[in-house]
């Protein structure tokens, strides 16, 4: 795995995040990395990377106020969700972005207790089926589920076999699509571009070039912003329609997303694990900060130090 490691540096934000760490018995910069305040924060705190841009913005941003303010060292590990959760008592701290995955919490929350359960991060997110702009002017009807095995070979690809292609991004995602294809009837195949960058790259071509896509997608993502995809609606979620993977034929909920972390992380994260605690910040917040890292190619601390200097406010909440 690639180590994106960063040992901290001090940077200056704004006078009211330093008197927030005095506040909290901190200490300044200085004495916050010296390690001799009791319970400032572990030596290196492990934080997960998920593969795909809003969870590298997020991770960034508390990764970089865990540095400049407490003095700790943060150690960056792109990992797929699953095997991050493994990591769990081992060598991962944080996952700052968890979509929801009842088998996984199961497994470490309730069976092994190696995580925990760390709240909500204030994002929200939302999965589904879009198609580009163009084919929901060309194509109204298109947006019903109900309606897309006549358009079927409209999106028919050398990967498809004779089906419309239903693109998904990395087979590490959530998706339910296979199923939800299946039983909803649909004359289509899922076939996966390999990662969130592949998903982007397609449906940007299909709008510039008008070219049928329909694709798994999902909010926050800066993307939107860029091309207004629109929701393909499926049958309505309802509480307990995805109970059964092999069953479900219902959309994808909203998803208010939450953080896990190590057990032992809110044992002896210190002031580190107050931060993680505390924070949570809007879709809008994030896009931002990810918009910067992929769009602008920004380096991700650069981003996160450029977030971070605009809205002290909310970076002094974290600190507690």
């Amino acid at each position: 795995m690639k180590n994106l490691r960063r040992s901290g540096v001090a940077v200056s934000i704004a006078a009211s995040l330093a008197l927030a760490l005095s506040a909290c018995g901190g200490g300044d910069i200085e004495s916050a990395g010296s390690g001799s305040s009791e319970g400032d924060c572990t030596d290196t705190v492990n934080m997960a990377i998920n593969p795909w841009v809003g969870f590298e913005a997020s991770a960034h941003v508390v990764g970089r106020v865990i540095e400049t303010e407490l003095g700790c060292t943060v150690d960056y590990k792109n990992l797929k969700e699953e095997v991050a959760w493994q990591g769990f008592g081992k060598d991962v701290d944080v996952v700052i972005e968890d979509w929801g995955h009842p088998d996984l919490e199961k497994k470490y929350i309730e069976g092994s207790k190696t995580a925990v359960d760390a709240g909500p991060n204030g994002n929200v997110g939302q999965i589904g089926w879009y198609v580009p702009p163009w084919m929901a002017e060309k194509y109204p009807d298109i947006t019903d589920y109900k309606n897309l095995n006549k358009y079927a070979d409209l999106f028919e690809t050398s990967e498809s076999g004779g089906k419309g292609q239903l693109l998904d991004g990395d087979p590490s995602f959530v998706t339910n699509d296979e199923a939800l294809v299946k039983n909803n009837k649909l004359d289509y195949k899922v076939v996966y571009a390999g990662s969130e960058a592949a998903l982007i790259t397609a449906f940007r071509q299909a709008e510039q070039d008008q070219k049928p896509v329909l694709g798994y997608f999902y909010a926050p993502q800066w993307f939107l912003s860029e091309v207004p995809l629109v929701k393909v609606d499926l049958p309505p979620y309802t509480e307990g329609c995805d109970a059964d993977p092999e069953a479900i034929t219902c959309d994808y909920p909203e998803t208010p997303l939450k953080k896990i972390v190590a057990t032992d992380f809110t044992e002896d994260g210190g002031d580190a694990w107050t931060v993680v605690k505390n924070f949570q910040w809007t879709n809008d917040d994030q896009n931002i900060v990810a918009k910067y890292i992929a769009e602008d190619k920004m380096d991700a601390d650069d981003a996160a130090d450029k977030w971070i200097e605009a809205n002290p406010d909310k970076v002094t909440a974290w600190l507690g």
